[in-house]
């Protein structure tokens, strides 16, 4: 994988000339995680912007009594960090990885280093920032009053996609994919029981699965 493709995928480096985009690519450095590895962990200074360039990972808090509690997902073209990119701070959760996943990093001090001399970049980072607020606001309003089954078709349908495969396994626990879409694991094991019979969906097992169609729900 090419850091130029690593570069195309985040919108930060959007509406830079080839000379600036070069100098972004001159310092991405580029990391592989295999399942169950920790892309950081909570209470690690944020030292780097992370692009997802493949793959998929969990980003959880543990809670006072010990319990593991997911935040949301980070996918292919995600981007994890970039608050760092122009203050010191400490990552308040952390990312598991849940499938082979394939990582773009650039160093904190290298990053500040071009926004001093390239100021697109430094409204690009603001505008980033202001659109992460904005997606969190549209993923609560979501969660509240977009249908179960409609989220969770759109949840499958970018896993397939982020790891490449069809059938493939649910890098997530029935309780956790729940959880993330705020309902309960009986209601998603009804909607996926109403998929088999209506030929959706193909289950191999409770977590491997195959999408035959999944357009008409979404």
């Amino acid at each position: 994988m090419s850091k130029h493709h690593c570069v195309s995928l985040v919108p930060i480096f959007q509406n830079l000339d080839e000379t600036q985009a070069q100098s972004i690519e001159a310092i991405v450095n580029h990391h592989h995680y295999e399942a169950g590895e920790f892309l950081y962990q909570q209470g690690e200074p944020i030292n780097e912007l992370s692009i997802i360039a493949s793959g998929q990972a969990k980003v959880i808090q543990t809670t006072a009594d010990g319990k593991e509690q997911l935040l949301y997902l980070l996918q292919a073209g995600d981007i994890n960090g970039e608050a760092a990119l122009i203050s010191k701070l400490t990552h308040t959760s952390a990312a598991k990885v849940l499938v082979p996943t394939t990582v773009c990093s650039i160093n904190r001090n290298e990053f500040q280093k071009l926004l001093l001399t390239t100021p697109q970049l430094s409204v690009n980072v603001l505008d980033v920032l202001g659109n992460r607020l904005s997606n969190l606001e549209e993923h609560t309003t979501s969660t509240n009053t977009e249908h179960v089954d409609v989220r969770l078709a759109s949840y499958l349908e970018d896993t397939a996609a982020s790891i490449g495969e069809n059938p493939f396994t649910l890098p997530i626990t029935q309780a956790d994919l729940a959880s993330m879409l705020g309902t309960t694991p009986e209601t998603i094991s009804r909607i996926f029981a109403k998929w088999e019979k209506q030929s959706f969906i193909e289950r191999e097992s409770r977590r491997k699965l195959k999408i035959i169609d999944l357009d008409s729900v979404i």
